[in-house]
């Protein structure tokens, strides 16, 4: 533990729920480029893994795999970060459901709306 019983912050990775064309949403990079309906992540024990959803629809977050994940509140709003601590090694999986659907936040998309599956193996 550092000097004066501090303890050190995990270093951040931060991904999005951006809104798309085809299928509603999709992860995306902390600056909102498009990465799919699924993606997967190498992240190293402790790493905290910040979700920002800027699609204009609120999720619901669940754990599908992995070691017990401390998620809270299964609802993430728009606008809001849901932060995650990854603190044992393992393979995660992560999906986010939208809570409401594309019609009825009066969006044009093409297609059902994406399920979003977020794998992440951490060592």
């Amino acid at each position: 533990m550092p000097a004066g019983g501090a303890v050190a912050a995990s270093p951040a990775v931060r991904l999005a729920i951006v809104h798309a064309v085809q299928g509603c949403h999709v992860w995306g990079t902390a600056d909102s480029q498009p990465l799919g309906p699924t993606h997967t992540l190498a992240l190293r024990r402790g790493t905290a893994l910040q979700i920002r959803v800027d699609c204009p629809m609120d999720f619901t977050f669940s754990q599908l795999a992995g070691p017990p994940l401390e998620l809270g509140d299964p609802v993430t709003h728009t606008g809001t970060i849901r932060t995650i601590v990854f603190a044992k090694p393992g393979l995660y999986k992560l999906q986010a459901v939208n809570v409401q659907s594309s019609a009825q936040q009066g969006l044009q998309t093409l297609g059902a709306d994406n399920v979003l599956v977020l794998s992440v193996r951490v060592r």
